[in-house]
């Protein structure tokens, strides 16, 4: 699936763009009327003003979700009947799945190339997968004598809000509502202040898939209004939240002081991609070094930016790599030939780009990029440092741009050693000939994802998150995403003796 420039460009200029909240299967706008501006991010030109939902809305989209839950439509549904709403929406998103792209690039500066691909493959696939994962979901029967049968069945949980970032908009919206809709609840999702809209487009599809009312709620607003409520909110069961570490604290926080609700958590990461001294530096490694850290701008959590690679092998390393950034096409998120669009917001820019006046502050040396780029738009130069120490910002903190830092190691030990020395644990990536050092080091490695001689996050099947400060014992994907949307009843029958 492809679009051409002049193709988005068309597409861009009929949108009809959806700003109203979407709660108890209406649109409507927010109580107080407020309204917050989502912005271009490429130009700075507002796209529109969108409703901004507050605690009032959030009770509104709560007492619907709740009396859906209860109404039970959905929740006490045959599993093949929201096996075939959920194939439904996967097809409508497909038939939308242009618009939606141009939708998201506009709102978020990703290109829309990979907008592309992730809503016309990846974001119907996971509404599919859960579908079909929702009728082969079993219980359990206990061993028991013959007086009593005890049975495990799994129930949804209640209400849940989820909570989205703003790198992947359309996609974790789909993590995250793919199993909590396969398992019967009632959601309240908030997306990204700063990336509404693509979410907004998504309810009005779920609509017409048969979502019944009040089963999908949409509350744009900020974090500190519509995020609070949400965690705060007595009738919420359940909160699953993608973002910063700092930020699952105030949800973990929220849930403290409130209804001690369950809050899963994936969040940030300082992730290694770990270089031994037997890797092969061919253009395979490269490119995997080069997309584990530029890939989506570097607003990836699991970024691979700081990399650790053998004294041995570093200078070769650094001039290929260094090489590769220079050759990413930066610009227009709506031409197919942009490699990297712009970061999120020119507050976010700033951010990154004080990140890497830390880096020549603290003595890191500079091989590629380290500049902004075509303003107003908010872009910033694929940037690559090397003679990292440990110490160093750069080499510590999460950056969430495109800055990657080349840190040199001796020997599996060090690297080992400076992998683990971090508050993170989301992902890591290690290339080897050597099949017993993988696995030593996959085993120790604190982390939710090790990826072996090659940078990928896993797929569908396969679960996804993270380690200390970078998560909880929730996962998103698989079929343990289903685990944080379902509670576990035991049914025990005391039974007599047949006569």
């Amino acid at each position: 699936m492809t679009l051409t420039h002049a193709q988005a460009r068309e597409i861009a200029s009929t949108l009809t763009i959806e700003t109203r909240a979407f709660i108890d299967g209406r649109f409507t706008k927010a109580v107080d009327g407020g309204t917050f501006e989502s912005v271009n991010p490429a130009t700075g030109e507002v796209i529109a003003a969108v409703a901004h939902c507050k605690g009032a809305d959030v009770d509104r989209a709560v007492a619907a979700a709740r009396r859906a839950f209860e109404a039970g439509e959905w929740s006490r549904a045959a599993p093949e009947a929201r096996k075939a709403v959920l194939l439904k929406l996967a097809d409508l998103v497909r038939a939308n799945a242009e618009e939606l792209a141009v939708l998201e690039s506009l709102d978020s500066g990703k290109t829309v190339r990979d907008c592309l691909h992730e809503i016309g493959n990846e974001v119907p696939n996971f509404f599919q997968w859960y579908a079909e994962l929702a009728d082969k979901t079993f219980g359990k029967v206990a061993p028991t004598g013959e007086s009593a049968l005890a049975l495990i069945v799994k129930e949804p949980a209640g209400v849940v809000g989820l909570v989205l970032p703003w790198n992947f908009p359309l996609l974790m919206a789909a993590w995250k509502l793919a199993p909590a809709l396969a398992a019967g609840c009632s959601t309240i999702v908030k997306p990204a202040e700063q990336t509404p809209l693509s979410a907004l487009r998504l309810a009005a599809l779920a609509a017409e898939a048969g979502v019944p009312d009040g089963v999908l709620n949409i509350v744009p607003g900020y974090g500190e209004t519509a995020g609070q409520a949400i965690g705060r909110h007595e009738d919420i069961d359940i909160v699953s939240f993608t973002g910063s570490t700092e930020v699952g604290g105030y949800f973990l926080r929220y849930a403290g002081e409130s209804n001690l609700k369950i809050v899963g958590l994936e969040m940030g990461g300082k992730s290694p991609f770990i270089v031994l001294d037997d890797a092969r530096i061919d253009d395979d490694l490269v490119e995997h070094a080069a997309m584990s850290a530029f890939w989506n701008g570097g607003q990836n959590c699991s970024a691979n930016m700081r990399q650790l690679v053998d004294r041995s092998r570093v200078e070769e390393f650094a001039d290929r790599v260094a090489a590769r950034a220079r050759a990413f096409a930066v610009g227009d998120p709506l031409d197919p030939a942009t490699d990297i669009g712009a970061m999120v917001t020119g507050e976010h820019q700033d951010k990154v780009m004080g990140y890497i006046a830390a880096g020549k502050n603290e003595g890191a040396r500079l091989l590629a990029g380290g500049e902004r780029i075509g303003a107003p738009g908010t872009f910033i130069e694929p940037t690559v440092f090397t003679d990292l120490t440990a110490a160093m910002t750069i080499a510590k903190e999460e950056i969430f741009g495109p800055v990657l830092g080349i840190l040199p190691v001796s020997g599996l030990s060090e690297a080992l050693s400076v992998a683990r020395d971090t508050p993170y644990g989301l992902h890591a990536t290690v290339f080897t000939q050597d099949i017993d050092r993988a696995i030593h080091l996959a085993r120790r490695l604190p982390c939710g994802t090790v990826a072996i001689n090659g940078f990928t996050e896993g797929d569908i099947k396969t679960p996804f998150g993270g380690y200390k400060r970078s998560g909880s014992l929730a996962r998103d994907n698989g079929a343990e995403a289903l685990d944080q949307y379902v509670q576990t009843k035991t049914i025990w029958f005391s039974l007599n003796a047949a006569e």
